[in-house]
């Protein structure tokens, strides 16, 4: 009894500005004795470590850590304490001291704690926060638990596509170590290293971070063909690894442009700002083509003078430029290609058919963004598209349909909104739209795509119903659907305002031939039906 009356003094002759406050609204109360260091306070699940000592209200002094000469650790919110223990320390700082008076609810309740504590005890409880150490249960089921050692910088960590390089060491349950790596190993995050724990716990850490893991059930087992280990032994195949202290030293941002794996960005040197090329930039690179066996394939640009071209405008490699036009001004990065976007490009200086995959170390010097339309004034538009235009004529002599296309495309799309236009202006705007959505048609036949070509020069015709070229080239998409009487009217209409036109008198032969083959196909159809039934 006497050190419960000592205790009790004490705690009365503290000197604090603060006085007792309410958490929650079960009768726990704190005073404050001493400001904590920081704002953050600890979450469920952290390792707390405490000083503490306490004692019964009016009563019996209770268990002290200062007595024992050693601190108390315990976890936060798993009820491995009273549960005023749990909603008082969630509250302290680090540093903090506080005196936290526990009504019998949150303490041992109607049956105490015999022999200290009777029934219904209120307990009076001053408590120090040391530290605590972050736990993290980051799979829900308890089977990847992350307790964080030390802290990592900045804020950003690694996605699923990007390469890490981490140090690690990893034990088993009886402690064996089995694998470690002190230089450190790369991997991407999306492959995985050693365990799925590995790849788990990498996106949830900053560089830097340290930080140790307790692994359960599947998250632990390693898979044979990718461990390698700086140790005379390995562990079996499919061990259970029980603990990893894993370290991210860095990585590297990989951005999958294509969204299969087909082109992907390495970041080496992160850019300025935030802004990006887009279609009709004028972009300023430097840039190294190496093959499968590192032979150098290619070379463009030099720091003196960078390469010059246009984005979307068929001037480098289809994989190379779109990994450009997601990269900052002054980024550096190495872009993978794989073969289906190496195709239709040949330069002077090797020969890229006996790769499968490319690897361009790629630096973006600077570049100029074309002028987003909404910008231009409508002279400004119209120039536009006419460019457009002009480009889509040379694809389409290139007999680059699908590019041709495009270019087409986004021409009309300048001149799409007309409204602000002047008379003069008006016209040359239909006149080009007109021109365009022709000359699109024509890519979309050579293409296949014969519902898109129809309804191109169903667009032209709305504009201009006598248009000879449309009539012809829609009876030649509705000829490929098989839409046999919608083409004959089309023919005939061409016909009737251009008798003499030779190119649409062969196309009506044709139609001819065909409606016969259709016919005698139907005869013989119908004469099988009729076999049949007799």
């Amino acid at each position: 009894m006497p050190m419960a009356v000592s205790h009790q003094n004490q705690l009365k002759t503290e000197d604090s500005q603060f006085s007792f406050k309410e958490i929650g609204n079960e009768g726990l109360t704190k005073r404050i004795l001493r400001k904590g260091v920081s704002w953050q306070t600890p979450f469920s699940g952290d390792e707390v470590e405490v000083h503490f000592r306490g004692h019964v209200e009016n009563g019996t002094s209770l268990e002290s850590s200062y007595d024992k000469g050693f601190t108390f650790r315990f976890k936060l919110g798993q009820c491995e304490v009273i549960k005023g223990w749990d909603e008082g320390v969630a509250t302290m700082k680090k540093g903090e001291r506080a005196i936290f008076k526990i009504p019998p609810n949150l303490a041992y309740g109607e049956e105490g704690s015999p022999p200290l504590v009777p029934p219904n005890a209120t307990l009076i409880y001053e408590i120090e926060m040391l530290s605590w150490s972050t736990i993290r249960d980051l799979t829900g089921d308890g089977g990847i638990m992350k307790k964080l050692i030390r802290e990592g910088e900045g804020w950003a960590t690694p996605r699923e596509d990007d390469e890490v390089l981490v140090k690690y060491e990893a034990r088993l349950e009886n402690g064996m170590l089995v694998s470690k790596s002190e230089k450190g190993v790369e991997f991407n995050v999306s492959d995985g290293y050693l365990c799925p724990a590995m790849s788990i716990a990498v996106k949830t850490m900053r560089k830097g971070e340290v930080a140790e893991l307790a692994v359960r059930l599947f998250y632990g087992q390693s898979k044979n063909s990718n461990m390698t280990t700086e140790l005379d032994g390995v562990s079996p195949p499919d061990s259970n690894l029980t603990s990893i202290k894993l370290e991210l030293v860095s990585w590297k941002v990989v951005t999958d442009v294509t969204g299969d794996k087909k082109i992907l960005k390495k970041i080496k040197k992160v850019g300025e700002g935030f802004d990006r090329p887009n279609e009709g930039s004028q972009v300023k690179v430097i840039y190294l083509c190496k093959g499968e066996d590192d032979t150098v394939i290619e070379r463009k640009g030099s720091e003196e003078e960078p390469f010059e071209f246009t984005t979307q405008e068929e001037q480098v490699p289809e994989g190379l430029e779109r990994a450009i036009m997601t990269m900052k001004k002054a980024e550096q990065a190495l872009v993978i290609v794989h073969a289906e976007y190496l195709s239709g490009y040949n330069n002077s200086q090797g020969n890229t058919a006996n790769n499968k995959v490319l690897y361009y170390e790629v630096e973006l010097v600077d570049f100029v963004k074309e002028k987003p339309f909404w910008k231009m004034n409508t002279e400004e538009k119209i120039e536009a598209c006419e460019r457009k235009k002009h480009d889509g004529n040379l694809l389409f002599k290139a007999e680059n349909f699908m590019h041709a296309s495009k270019k087409y495309e986004k021409a009309v799309k300048y001149i799409e909104f007309d409204h602000s236009f002047s008379e003069d202006e008006k016209h040359r705007s239909n006149t080009l739209r007109l021109s365009c959505n022709l000359n699109n048609a024509a890519c979309k036949l050579k293409l296949g795509e014969y519902i898109e070509a129809s309804r191109l020069c169903t667009k032209v015709l709305q504009q201009d119903p006598s248009n000879i070229k449309a009539l012809y080239r829609r009876c030649q998409a509705y000829m490929k659907t098989s839409d046999l009487e919608k083409a004959e009217a089309d023919i005939k209409r061409a016909l009737t305002i251009d008798p003499n036109n030779r190119d649409i008198k062969l196309e009506y032969k044709e139609l001819k031939v065909k409606q016969k083959e259709y016919n005698t196909y139907e005869a013989g159809i119908f004469s099988t039906m009729v076999s049949r039934m007799s």
